[in-house]
């Protein structure tokens, strides 16, 4: 399955983008709020300059305590960002996660975001290709 299929299977909330130099704590509200797992950090909603996740939070909470609420997003975002394009497959954006070690993918088209895509929408695509293998071999043996 190819990313732009992905795309296509979510529910089309767009994506949820946060201003540089906004708070830490105004991001965790956001993040709480709309039950989900990263922002991207973006001046215009358009061009990804950072991604900031719930992990980022957490370990900086972890390290200094809640004095990094009042930080800026700019402050721990993941600046070096890894997105993938429309036409790539679910195959290789999950080994791009998983070698990498994080959630959550920009999709791009030239330099604009056309999307975001998680761990979670990759699995179930892959997921959902296996059972239409299955049933597809299924029918091959029953011969229908």
């Amino acid at each position: 399955m190819l990313v732009h299929q992905i795309l296509k299977s979510k529910a089309d909330e767009g994506v949820i983008t946060i201003k540089p130099g906004t708070s830490v704590a105004a991001a965790a509200e956001i993040l709480s709020s709309r039950r989900i797992g990263a922002l991207i950090v973006s001046a215009d909603g358009k061009k990804p300059i950072g991604i900031l996740s719930e992990r980022d939070i957490v370990r900086e909470l972890g390290r200094r305590g809640v004095g990094c609420m009042s930080d800026t997003v700019d402050d721990l975002m993941t600046a070096k960002l890894v997105s993938c394009t429309a036409d790539q497959s679910n195959d290789v954006v999950l080994e791009q996660m998983t070698a990498g070690r994080f959630r959550h993918m920009p999709v791009m088209a030239g330099d604009e975001m056309i999307g975001l895509i998680s761990i979670g929408d990759v699995v179930k695509a892959r997921l959902s290709e296996l059972s239409m293998e299955k049933e597809a071999l299924e029918g091959m043996i029953m011969g229908h």
